[in-house]
């Protein structure tokens, strides 16, 4: 069997799938080194897929109302990482701890939009177009990029298939493979690398085959020399049905990239599994520790290279615990902002810290708890001040922005 007819065999079997949605690849991101301007900085976005259950998160400790809506879920004083009087941090999340402490690390409560919807699908949607009227066809960040110039390279998932908030009219970003690749038996290593080189006479389709199948030996390469700790290896399934690499490879990728000065702006990388409808209080704080221990060593890596993490997940969840001592779909929740300073009114500084206002947990919007921060305000500030873009160009003439007063 001939090298392009391998090629069509396997990508049948859905080999080369993982490889990317676009000819892009890590090759092609480290071939960009130096080539972002000194003073830009990089936005990654974290996606907690499932809805996670932000008052278990962030956590009003101190409020009678919360331990009297979900006894056999809340935490109590002494239990919880404290931020101030009121309100303290997961157990599960002493490294974000330490950066709040160190003042690198903003929680912003309450955060949602008008009408919210409780399905997960419709949510995302909402969510990643920043259009809650009629979620449309394109990202939010993806417009940004149909701004920027449309190269694919500025904005690239670690996740298995392009998340729509990359996707813009009349651009899109690049999805590179991540984590360890399951091949069939047959596909040596040799092989893979043969499947990789060009061949005379192929197709433009062929030819971007094998580039995908390039970038799984690049990739295979490059996280050779990654440390996984064994409990954080395992993957799971996201809330839309696919399963991205663990956290730790994701951030992993992107260090190596932003290290080495490519040219990429926008980084989506992602933490699924957050479902929680029962059981949920000891699940939740293992998934916030595998959230916590590679995203606080990634700022930590990153410190001074002008990278900001923006935390967010398409829900929050009810105030009341169920039967199963979990909870159900909610609204409202947080979005952490970590490292990079952002700057408010007049080019202030901005800390760490607490902003927006924490919702009332006893008037609820028919058991959800009511937002008070727009989340299109925070991708406004996140626009501005991290990709140095115009938020109404690309918020539908949104004029709103997080303030820190």
């Amino acid at each position: 069997m001939d090298t392009i007819t391998r090629r069509r065999f396997l990508i049948g079997s859905g080999v080369a799938v993982a490889a990317g949605a676009t000819a892009y690849g890590i090759k092609d991101l480290l071939a960009t080194a130096g080539e972002r301007p000194a003073d830009a900085k990089t936005l990654v976005l974290v996606t907690l897929y499932g809805g996670n259950d932000g008052l278990n998160t962030v956590i009003p400790y101190a409020d009678d109302a919360y331990t009297q809506a979900r006894p056999g879920l809340a935490y109590q004083p002494a239990q919880v990482l404290e931020l101030d009087d009121h309100f303290g941090l997961n157990p599960g999340m002493a490294g974000l701890h330490k950066l709040y402490g160190e003042k690198r690390l903003a929680i912003v409560r309450g955060v949602g939009y008008p009408k919210p919807d409780h399905s997960h699908f419709r949510s995302m949607d909402i969510w990643q177009t920043a259009q809650p009227d009629r979620p449309g066809t394109t990202g939010w960040l993806g417009r940004w990029l149909d701004a920027a110039g449309g190269d694919p390279r500025l904005a690239v998932s670690f996740e298995p298939v392009l998340p729509p908030l990359l996707a813009g009219a009349k651009s899109a970003g690049a999805t590179v493979p991540g984590g360890d690749v399951k091949l069939p038996a047959a596909v040596t290593p040799a092989l893979l690398k043969q499947l990789g080189l060009p061949a005379a006479g192929e197709s433009p389709a062929l030819a971007r085959a094998a580039t995908c199948f390039a970038d799984l030996v690049r990739v295979q390469d490059l996280m050779a020399d990654v440390d996984i700790d064994d409990d954080e290896a395992d993957t799971g399934a996201t809330a839309t049905g696919g399963a991205a690499p663990p956290l730790d490879q994701q951030l992993a990728l992107v260090a190596k990239c932003v290290e080495a000065g490519a040219a990429t702006r926008v980084y989506s990388v992602s933490l699924g599994g957050f479902d929680l409808h029962a059981d949920e209080k000891s699940a939740q704080e293992m998934l916030l520790a595998k959230l916590d221990k590679p995203l606080s060593a990634f700022v930590e890596r990153m410190a001074g290279q002008g990278v900001v993490v923006a935390v967010y997940s398409e829900f929050g969840r009810r105030v009341k615990a169920n039967a199963s001592d979990g909870t159900d779909h909610g609204t409202a929740s947080n979005i952490l902002l970590a490292e990079a300073p952002l700057r408010g009114p007049g080019g202030s500084v901005i800390p760490g810290g607490l902003y927006g206002e924490a919702p009332s947990l006893t008037d609820l919007d028919d058991g959800d708890l009511k937002f008070t921060v727009d989340f299109r305000d925070v991708y406004a500030l996140l626009l501005h001040d991290v990709l140095g873009s115009d938020p109404g160009q690309v918020l539908d003439g949104w004029k709103g922005r997080l303030t820190f007063s």
